[in-house]
Formats: C-alpha cells, structure tokens, sequence
C-alpha cells in the first residue's frame, strides 16, 4: 500500500535550504547517466562522480543528466553548485515527499512529478518522486530510486535518433520525459481496472471480510493516486500557459497534448474512485441484506414454535384435574395438532412469499 505521508520532524528546527533527505534510503551508491547529443552527434556516459557533469555545463549540443538515488546530499550540493541550483531548490529534491509542482527561477526551471510503478507480484502501487531541472541547453532529472524507470524508450529514441528529439532543445527533452511519466499513468490504471473488475466478481459471489479488506486497499490507492496525478494539471498548464522563455511555442503544442491525457488520467481516477465507494456500499448493502436473511428464517422458526410452545406449556402445567391427561389418545393427537398448526403456518408464509 503507497505511503500517504512521511515523516517530516527530521526538519525541524533546521534553517531553509538545510540538505537533510527525507524518505526511505535506497541501496547502493548515487550513479549518474548523461546523453549529450544534437542532430548529428551523440555521446553517452555512465559514471559516479558528479563532477564528470560540469564540461557539460556550457555546451550547445542538449544534455540529459540523470541522477539515480538522491540520499547523498554532499553529491547533490556538488551538482548544485556547479549548475548554481538554489539551496531551496536542492532542499525540495531531498524531500521526496513534494507535491507536483514548477517553479521558475528566471535561468532554469524545477518540476516536481510521481512516477508510478505496479508490481504484479503483491497487486500494490508504489511511487518515486522525480525532480527535473530545465536549464537553456541541459535537463537534469533527479530520481529517487536506484534502478528502472519509465524513459528506457525515450533512451532509445536518442540513441537511434527517431523522432524529432534529437533536432530539438531541453524543452522538448523535458516534455518528452513528462509525456513518458503521464503514459506510464494510462498502464497504472489499466491494471487497476482489472483489479476493480476481479474485485466486482468477488463481491457478487462472496463477499467475505477479505474483500471488504481489498476494497480498503484499492480505496486508499485511489486517493494516493488522485493526491499524485491532480496538481500535474496545474503543472503542465503552468508551463503550456506560462510566460517562460525556456520554453519554445513548438513545444507548448506538444504541452498541450500532455495536458489533454492528464485531464484523461484524472478523469478515470474520479470514476474509478467512485467505482470502490460504490463497491463499498455494495459490500454493506450484501452484508445486511444476508444478515436480514438470517433473521427472516430465524423469525420465521420462531413464528411456528410459538403456538407449539403455547400448547407445550399447557399440558406441562401440574393441574392435577385435567381432561385430556386421562384420555388415551390425547398424546397423539395434541402431536397431530402441533403437526397441522406447523403446516398451516408455513403455507400461510408461502403464500404471503415470505419465505
């Protein structure tokens, strides 16, 4: 189940732009990727020393920049510092706990995003904060994780110079990485619809505490997925919309488009929201519904033995001068009497389709 909140008490008392990281620590030391490239030239570098990054700094070609795993600060103050990124700036990348946002600080921009995985093993979401850094002629996208993320084709795509991205500046690069991240979001919810779908099937056949428990699940997933996906709005309108100069009008087209698959992406949040609070009315309604059942045969039992009960208890009484005790068939036929009094009954609830 993904995390609503983390802790933040570790800041406390700490003046702004202190780097302290905030988050789960991932394994393994911070590894650095970089694709320098232009129309006609490509050049591609894996390495853990950050300042492997700064001859890269003020070249005309475009240049991507990937930071796995941010949990080392000193590194991050490295890179900062060689591309003068603000002390806030480097202090929002630590928190991994940031909302969807972008900032413009006049010489770049920084933009927040979750990048979402499913891990069909245990049917669970989990989430990984990215941090872009748009400057006019580099990208520098901060990942929280150490391995695997949603940009393996857009890697492709450069490598082999398909597409237009190789004939195009930082902004497009950024785009490009943002439409990867909200695609990735249409197969997150593909999933999810199947895990509705089953849940559905469940609930009609049995619905037992186990599935009021997915339901829960499923629940808390979708509100996580709202709180992720519903400022990207604000995000990409911000930059279609916003007066930024590192932004090209060729590539607010392409903006736009981003725009149009988020509002899909919340839309189909909404409706599957809606979807589980129905579920779990459905669940409630099914439980009392049952429950009723029960207590309509119970009564219904009741209902037949309470004549029978009636007649038990007179000839259980200790009269000595009673009738019917001293007859020989008074047994058998009080038996027949309860017999036909049972009978009589449960025609009579047949009848009024109580049963």
């Amino acid at each position: 189940m993904p995390e609503l909140k983390k802790q933040r008490s570790i800041k406390s008392g700490l003046p702004p732009g202190t780097l302290v990281h905030i988050g789960k620590k991932k394994a393994g030391e911070t590894k650095i990727s970089i694709l320098d490239y232009d129309e006609l030239h490509f050049q591609e570098k894996d390495t853990e020393r950050w300042d492997a990054c700064i001859q890269f700094k003020d070249k005309p070609a475009t240049t991507w920049i990937n930071v796995d795993s941010v949990h080392q600060p000193e590194i991050l103050e490295k890179i900062g510092e060689c591309f003068g990124l603000h002390p806030l700036v480097l202090e929002d990348i630590l928190n991994t706990n940031q909302r969807p946002k972008i900032e413009d600080y006049n010489d770049y921009l920084y933009i927040v995003l979750k990048m979402l995985y499913y891990n069909e093993k245990i049917s669970k979401i989990t989430t990984e904060q990215i941090s872009l850094v748009v400057g006019p002629n580099y990208v520098i996208s901060f990942q929280e994780g150490i391995e695997g993320d949603v940009f393996t084709s857009l890697r492709e795509r450069i490598r082999n110079n398909k597409n237009r991205i190789r004939k195009t500046g930082a902004d497009y690069l950024a785009y490009s990485l943002i439409d990867a991240i909200v695609d990735n979001y249409f197969m997150i919810l593909e999933r999810i619809g199947d895990d509705i779908e089953l849940l559905e099937e469940k609930l009609v056949r049995n619905p037992t505490a186990d599935v009021m428990h997915e339901i829960h699940k499923l629940k808390r997933e979708m509100i996580y997925l709202r709180k992720a996906v519903w400022p990207l709005r604000e995000v990409i309108s911000g930059m279609e919309r916003g007066v930024h100069a590192l932004i090209q009008d060729s590539t607010r087209i392409f903006l736009r488009d981003v725009y149009d698959h988020t509002i899909q992406v919340i839309d189909t949040v909404e409706t599957y929201r809606d979807m589980v609070s129905g579920m779990l009315d459905l669940y409630l309604s099914s439980i009392s519904n049952r429950l009723n059942a029960v207590m309509k045969v119970l009564t219904i039992i009741a209902t037949i033995f309470m004549p029978l009960t009636f007649i038990a208890g007179i000839y259980g009484m200790n009269f000595k001068y009673m009738p019917e005790l001293e007859w020989r068939f008074g047994y058998p036929l009080v038996m027949v009497l309860m017999l036909i009094i049972g009978v009589v009954m449960l025609v009579y609830f047949r009848k009024k389709k109580w049963l």
